[in-house]
């Protein structure tokens, strides 16, 4: 059964069932944000290895935006009439993807399964994007200034783990721990 999300208001110039389709489409965005950015600072607290210091402190940014990106969609939920659940328990009932399989491990490991993450947060907010574009512009442009960042951070984890002549380490992966092997060769 699909739980309905339509509110008792929304914003002006859209129908409140168009208010609820919007809503539905964030509170998926919210819990991907709120499981990356817990998950960015689990492999922070976990990298070892000789490049610890660089990935260690390039995550920290990204782990503030993207907190950022995840008040910035709860508080666009509460403005279309919603009620944001940024519960664990929500999180972990509702989200269709496996928690992230890499423990304390070599900092290239770790991208390698980073960029697994990344790939599937940024598929996932293209396709949010492409869903709320036929409803509502004000929040299609909040995800696609998110897909910007997102994109940007993918890139940093994907320097690491590619070649000069642009192969990733990673290509063909089908899992976290996969790519994590591949990557640390």
């Amino acid at each position: 059964m699909t739980e309905d999300f339509t509110p008792l208001y929304t914003v002006p110039g859209l129908e409140r069932e168009e208010g609820g389709r919007l809503i539905a489409v964030l509170r998926r965005r919210l819990h991907g944000l709120n499981d990356l950015h817990l998950t960015l600072k689990h492999v922070h607290w976990n990298v070892v290895g000789p490049h610890f210091i660089a990935v260690h402190e390039m995550l920290d940014p990204q782990v503030d935006r993207v907190r950022e990106m995840a008040d910035d969609v709860a508080e666009r939920t509460s403005a279309l009439g919603g009620v944001p659940q940024g519960t664990p328990g929500a999180l972990v009932a509702e989200r269709t993807w496996e928690d992230y399989s890499i423990g304390r491990a070599d900092a290239i490991a770790h991208l390698g399964a980073l960029d697994r993450v990344y790939t599937g947060v940024v598929k996932d907010t293209r396709a949010a994007i492409a869903e709320v574009g036929k409803i509502d512009p004000a929040t299609e442009d909040l995800l696609i200034e998110q897909l910007r960042d997102l994109e940007q951070f993918q890139w940093f984890v994907r320097a690491h783990l590619e070649s000069a002549r642009g192969a990733l380490s990673t290509e063909g992966a089908g899992s976290e721990a996969q790519a994590a092997g591949l990557a640390d060769g």
